[in-house]
């Protein structure tokens, strides 16, 4: 699934030649994709307006429009946005052509994606926790939206009501940099492990976005291109490799039926981290 890092790449690759510009023609293939209205409804109310700005919250993106409505896209699974592809392939579910001529192309190829339009974007994304690069983010927030919580601080942090944009590859290599096991209690965690954790949190998502996301599956750039993120992973799937720090074998465990990658001599259940 396309976590933070991706839908920041996709956000501000797309910017540059979506923002001032109007949809011209709107093409929705498959009804499930849309949200709370029909696709007609969609497709009406997106003909002619303008989009004013582009917006990430959470995993989701949001098109700001001149009529005060917002287009929003979550991903999901396997979701992504292709500016001017040559072609339009089976898995495309919308295409949103554009007044500079270009066309953007919603392609899902699991169909799990979602769309709405929407008087007041909040009604989507209001319930989200806060993101956890802006600089409000501070320990302190951090420790207080874990310590409310008494289950392993891996399904917290993929908990989008505790805190936005994380998702399971993310929160692996954070807990990782942090030497915090994933099934530690959220609420058990020290005040100087929260400090390393909300540090490793922000580190691990910048530097994933400085690489432009990553292409595990069937993530890509706006352009077609790969992100390159991936390829800094230190545990997130690499299950049975040598562990980058002290040579032990990575492993995998469940935490909530979400694959979780960690090592056990670097992040040891019931003690605290290592740095």
């Amino acid at each position: 699934m396309p976590e933070l890092p991706e839908v920041e790449t996709i956000k501000n690759e797309l910017a540059p030649w979506v923002v001032g510009q109007s949809f011209t023609q709107v093409t929705i293939f498959d009804s499930e994709l849309v949200c709370g209205g029909s696709a007609e409804e969609v497709r009406r109310g997106l003909i002619g307006q303008k989009v004013k700005s582009l917006e990430r919250r959470g995993k989701y993106l949001i098109f700001h429009l001149s009529n005060g409505k917002s287009l929003i896209i979550h991903l999901r699974m396997t979701g992504v946005l292709l500016l001017n592809p040559k072609g339009v392939d089976c898995y495309a579910r919308a295409v949103f052509h554009l007044s500079n001529g270009y066309r953007l192309v919603f392609s899902d190829q699991r169909r799990l994606g979602l769309m709405w339009l929407v008087d007041d974007a909040d009604t989507v994304v209001g319930k989200l926790g806060p993101e956890p690069l802006d600089e409000s983010f501070t320990p302190g927030i951090l420790g207080q939206r874990l310590g409310r919580h008494h289950i392993p601080v891996k399904a917290a942090l993929l908990d989008q009501s505790i805190v936005a944009g994380i998702g399971n590859m993310y929160a692996d290599e954070a807990l990782f940099a942090a030497r915090i096991h994933p099934l530690r209690k959220a609420d058990a965690l020290s005040p100087e492990e929260v400090q390393t954790l909300h540090q490793c949190i922000r580190k691990v998502l910048g530097a994933a976005i400085g690489s432009k996301g990553a292409s595990v599956d069937t993530y890509v750039r706006p352009d077609g291109e790969l992100g390159t993120a991936h390829f800094d992973f230190k545990v997130a799937h690499r299950r049975g490799e040598p562990c980058p720090v002290c040579g032990g074998n990575i492993e995998r465990v469940l935490v909530q039926n979400r694959g979780t990658y960690f090592c056990p001599r670097c992040q040891p259940l019931g003690r605290g981290p290592l740095i």
